[in-house]
């Protein structure tokens, strides 16, 4: 009996340009209101992108806002409160901490019942008699923030340290036993899952072959096209290697699938519908993008679609930084043409581009054309006014050729 793999059909090759279109176009970076506008196109923008990580880091507006930003376009912070108090989104983890589709959530009971079994690397408590003390003061006084065991309550022993209380407090809601109702600030308020969760919610544990076909729609509808090493990017264990690569054997023997040859030379697939007709239209319009917006997160995929070669600096010490501390990726048209380090002086109303590099993509004139300059100054503008700034100061542009031009554009 010939193999399955003997019997896939032929590799379609695909431009890097049809690529970058998809990819874009998928991540609604292509138009101005993809997903329309209000709380209703922040919902409909977190279940296409699949997730929205949260970051602590707030020289400029913070990750999941940025994100959100840069596709509805009357974004407000209080849409994403306000989805999660309906019940609508929930916070858990991603590839990393995340907003999430609550549609979504039981393909993260797996990795919540291996937080439980400690079978995960970043364990955040094993103190399993602290924990069940905290899960029933959470069960008796409501909802309840780290801060709220800083001291012990009146008449207890003084067992309350907040640290080892705060990793109990993580440790529960990464195994499911909590979760997260809100935010002050950046606090996290967390309550009995049982509280929490709306009714309806679908709570069947999936079986690996779920998972890889949810992994599988989900990025694609996402991204445009899948590579597998970036479905699976931080999931450990050969079993769901194996599950995806069924998924999509399965899929291209169906012809729901086609195998494309990047000209990288690594294998992508696609839903058929996507190559049909012609690639969507690339308007002249910049954005800034967030180092954590899906669109850019993994770096091997970014380099071999955008010819970019794009690595967020601010885990790395200062003598090796390349570019800045937090540089945002520019995008234009359909390239990625340069990055940003710029920092939201809030308090002065002041939006500082400490270093702009801008980075013709090789062999294309496009970062030259006259639509650039007037699109990329709206783009720093239009994110100046979201982080709550109204002055936009340059400090240094390279290549140098090009500060006068870009101080120019931003006074116009």
């Amino acid at each position: 009996m010939a193999s399955r793999r003997a019997t896939r059909p032929p590799i379609t090759p695909v431009s890097t340009e049809r690529l970058r279109r998809m990819a874009l176009h998928a991540q609604g970076l292509l138009e101005q209101t993809p997903f329309g506008r209000g709380r209703g196109a922040v919902q409909r923008a977190v279940e296409r992108l699949g997730y929205v990580q949260i970051d602590t880091i707030s020289v400029v507006a913070r990750a999941h806002d940025h994100v959100l930003h840069s596709r509805v376009p009357n974004y407000e912070p209080k849409h994403l409160d306000r989805l999660q108090d309906a019940g609508v989104l929930f916070e858990y983890w991603y590839h990393a901490a995340a907003y999430l589709p609550m549609r979504d959530y039981r393909f993260a009971l797996p990795h919540m019942e291996r937080m439980r079994n400690f079978e995960e690397r970043w364990i955040r408590s094993r103190d399993t008699k602290l924990m069940a003390e905290v899960l029933a003061r959470v069960a008796d006084e409501g909802p309840l923030m780290a801060r709220d065991f800083e001291s012990p309550p009146a008449g207890a022993s003084g067992w309350w340290n907040w640290k080892p209380t705060k990793r109990a407090l993580e440790q529960l809601f990464m195994q499911g036993d909590l979760m997260v109702t809100g935010r002050d600030g950046f606090q996290k308020s967390y309550d009995l899952r049982e509280r929490v969760l709306p009714a309806d919610t679908d709570t069947r544990m999936p079986t690996q072959r779920e998972l890889a076909d949810h992994l599988l729609e989900t990025t694609i509808g996402a991204h445009g096209f899948i590579a597998p090493k970036a479905v699976t990017h931080l999931r450990r264990g050969q079993a769901i290697r194996q599950a995806l690569t069924a998924a999509i054997d399965d899929r291209l023997a169906a012809g729901t699938l086609l195998a494309l040859q990047q000209p990288c030379g690594v294998l992508a697939y696609t839903e058929p519908e996507r190559l049909e007709g012609r690639a969507p239209r690339a308007p002249g319009r910049a954005l800034l993008l967030s180092p954590f917006d899906p669109a850019v997160i993994h770096r091997d995929r970014v380099l071999s679609v955008f010819d970019f070669d794009y690595q967020i600096e601010c885990y790395l010490k200062e003598a090796d930084r390349r570019f800045g501390y937090f540089c945002l990726p520019i995008a234009y048209r359909d390239q990625l043409v340069g990055r940003v380090d710029c920092k939201a002086h809030r308090d002065e109303g002041r939006f500082e581009l400490k270093h702009l590099h801008l980075e013709p993509p090789r062999g294309s004139n496009k970062l030259l054309d006259a639509g650039f300059l007037p699109a990329l100054a709206d783009a720093i503008k239009r994110f100046a006014a979201f982080n709550g700034c109204a002055e936009v100061t340059v400090t240094k542009v390279s290549p140098g050729s090009w500060q006068e031009p870009v101080a120019e554009s931003l006074a116009g």
